[in-house]
């Protein structure tokens, strides 16, 4: 770590703690003018990977999920704003875990829970998709789910 006086590229950890937020708290001391510094370090996931239910990877996209509810929600009395804060509230979520990998199945059942709370039907819809409901009778046992 460069000496933020002196610009001298050694550091020495004197105290190390953890907070409650998963931040490292670093006390430092430069090596050459001896000045001491305070650090904070937090692990940071930026590229969370999607891992769907037939063994594909893909990248984390907030926009794909926001559009599975937007389908679902179509021609509903559930507004944009409700659709947003449910994808981002969702994306939060993942990233709060900091994790590199979430199973599509977690991302599903967690939406399928959000909209239950805002729609009935907007969940029938996204779960005829998310769960490949393919007939009548199907349909009916999801149905008798929600009541």
């Amino acid at each position: 770590m460069r000496c933020p006086y002196c610009q001298y590229p050694e550091s020495k950890v004197i105290d190390k703690r953890e907070t409650q937020e998963g931040i490292n708290r670093r006390r430092r001391a430069c090596q050459k003018c001896e000045q001491r510094f305070t650090t904070y370090e937090k692990v940071r996931v930026d590229f969370i990977t999607v891992l769907k239910k037939d063994g594909r990877k893909e990248p984390f996209d907030k926009k794909k999920i926001l559009k599975g509810i937007q389908i679902a929600c179509e021609k509903r009395p559930v507004t944009e704003e409700q659709m947003n804060k449910i994808a981002t509230d969702i994306e939060k979520r993942i990233k709060k875990k900091q994790i590199a990998f979430v199973k599509s199945k977690l991302i599903g059942d967690v939406v399928l829970t959000r909209l239950k709370k805002v729609d009935e039907m907007a969940y029938i819809r996204f779960a005829s998709v998310y769960k490949t409901i393919e007939n009548l009778k199907e349909l009916k046992a999801e149905i008798k789910k929600i009541r």
